[in-house]
């Protein structure tokens, strides 16, 4: 764990609403020169604080409505075995997230598709193929009432 003054942490909740800002508005908004902020910003990137900086976009208007959160349950949970599944799901894009769950299911994943025959093929293609899923558990977002990326500091 990094220890966090006051000043990064200032300047991580602006970065969390608004990573686009300039170094010149960052500085402005937590109240310090525009060179210490740029050496705070470096050094949370370089310690691996901030990891990256995206856009965040909207599913929906991309044609891409449809959000699917499955669990999987493997046959064999050895190491090697979990690490296999992850790997083939690390490859492909409709999913969003994949975390390493206990106890139920050995994963949960966010993916992201279209639609239901994109979802269908991505299915099959995932999970029916594979001889190590036992069990696949489906669940369809009907409305997203709450989405954060921003972490509590």
């Amino acid at each position: 764990m990094i220890a966090l003054d006051e000043l990064d942490k200032r300047i991580l909740l602006q970065l969390q609403q608004n990573s686009a800002l300039t170094n010149h508005e960052l500085a402005a908004r937590v109240h310090a020169s525009p060179p210490t902020c740029l050496r705070r910003v470096k050094r949370l990137t370089d310690e691996g604080v901030i990891t990256r900086q995206v856009a965040l976009l909207a599913p929906e208007k991309l044609g891409s409505s449809l959000t699917a959160i499955v669990e999987i349950t493997l046959d064999h949970q050895a190491t090697e075995k979990l690490l296999e599944f992850e790997r083939l799901v690390a490859n492909e894009t409709a999913v969003q997230q994949c975390y390493r769950v206990s106890p139920g299911p050995d994963f949960v994943l966010i993916i992201q598709v279209a639609d239901m025959p994109a979802y269908h093929s991505l299915a099959h293609r995932l999970f029916a193929t594979q001889s190590n899923i036992r069990n696949v558990r489906s669940f369809f977002s009907i409305a997203r009432s709450k989405f954060e990326t921003r972490v509590e500091l």
